[in-house]
């Protein structure tokens, strides 16, 4: 094997280590580390917690003195502050590494190339792109979130093959089958917010919890401009277990407000007149508080909405073999829509696959 098949090989094995801190470390990005000496790897290590310590030092710590002169392969840029943890591009040069090869820089203002300058100033060898593009899969929704301030949205939806949510007269529980809803319960588990307008939240009083619970409990969200969201609501009744925040517009009555918090639910205001942009202002404020992933589980005025502000980002799709019928029967993501086909969003990086008698299509939506 010649030392470019080595790189790929190790680095790919680096990405590997890094995808298992998904929704353990966010906000922070997800990393992994491999130290190798040839085909040889003396030290691997990941990111595991937010907080904890970064891949690098796990490496570092494992290889011990035959660190020395050894081969560092990491996903992403080695930092170069000191945050809840001291900067590892210090860690590799007292480890006095001879080369170190990096999937992708780190935009995060305080390193953004600090960390690559740090290690060639110290006489370290530094090569920057190796597997870029499936690191910046990885952590696209660290990098959205850094670049726009605003989280990485995941669009969800289970449906009928006649691509129907609910049926004429609102049914809609449950289409998909269980298999199909544990994965769901499994995404609910890992991100920081699970989101809903005020119709879903109404129809399906839904308590949108993880169960059984994983390594994140998520806000709950409903986008609610008259702040209708009953006290009696499961979300509000255990707003005490999982926090909950309704999005209310400017004109929801002062005296609902007040009953939600009562209740334990946070309000926030969003300030626009229009919908689109208290959307806009809700993801802002989402963004605001470090939230990285915010899955939104409908309905189809919500979806639309979000489609039409071109905010989805990830779709995961439940294909049920039913059908429903009825032109008024409700479809998955509603708003003003396109015009032309030729206009129609497309879906990168498909994943099928059977989940017993579903079709479970996940797929990121290109730009």
């Amino acid at each position: 094997m010649d030392q470019r098949d080595l790189d790929l090989w190790h680095m790919q094995r680096a990405l590997e280590l890094a995808a298992q801190g998904q929704g353990l470390v966010e906000p922070n990005p997800m990393v992994g580390c491999v130290i190798a000496r040839g085909a040889e790897i003396i030290g691997e290590g990941w990111h595991r917690r937010f907080g904890g310590p970064h891949a690098e030092v796990e490496a570092l710590r494992i290889a011990g003195d035959r660190a020395a002169g050894a081969t560092v392969y990491v996903t992403l840029e080695p930092c170069c502050h000191h945050g809840k943890t001291p900067p590892c591009s210090r860690a590799l040069r007292e480890a006095v590494v001879a080369r170190v090869v990096v999937a992708q820089r780190d935009p995060f203002p305080q390193v953004d190339g600090g960390g690559v300058a740090e290690l060639q100033a110290a006489g370290v060898e530094v090569e920057l792109g190796l597997r870029e593009d499936e690191a910046r899969r990885l952590n696209a929704p660290y990098l959205k979130l850094v670049g726009s301030g605003r989280p990485w949205v995941i669009a969800k939806w289970a449906m009928t093959l006649d691509g129907r949510i609910a049926t004429r007269a609102g049914s809609s529980q449950w289409i998909s089958g269980e298999q199909s809803r544990q994965i769901v319960h499994a995404l609910r588990g890992r991100v920081d917010a699970i989101m809903v307008g005020r119709e879903t939240a109404l129809r399906d009083d839904p308590l949108l919890t993880a169960r059984p619970p994983g390594p994140r409990t998520a806000l709950r969200v409903v986008v609610d401009t008259r702040a209708s969201l009953s006290p009696q609501s499961r979300l509000a009744r255990t707003a005490d277990q999982s926090p909950v925040l309704v999005a209310a517009g400017r004109e929801a009555p002062e005296a609902r407000r007040q009953r939600l918090a009562a209740a334990g639910c946070e309000v926030f205001v969003c300030q626009p007149d229009d919908h689109a942009g208290r959307l806009e202002y809700l993801l802002d404020e989402l963004g605001r508080r470090r939230l990285t992933n915010v899955l939104v589980e409908g309905g189809g005025r919500l979806l639309g909405s979000l489609f039409d502000a071109r905010q989805i980002d990830e779709v995961h799709v439940f294909i049920a073999p039913k059908l429903v019928g009825g032109a008024s029967a409700t479809s998955p993501v509603g708003g003003e829509g396109i015009a032309q086909m030729a206009e129609a969003l497309a879906l990168q990086n498909v994943e099928l696959q059977r989940v017993g008698p579903d079709v479970y299509l996940h797929a990121r939506v290109g730009r």
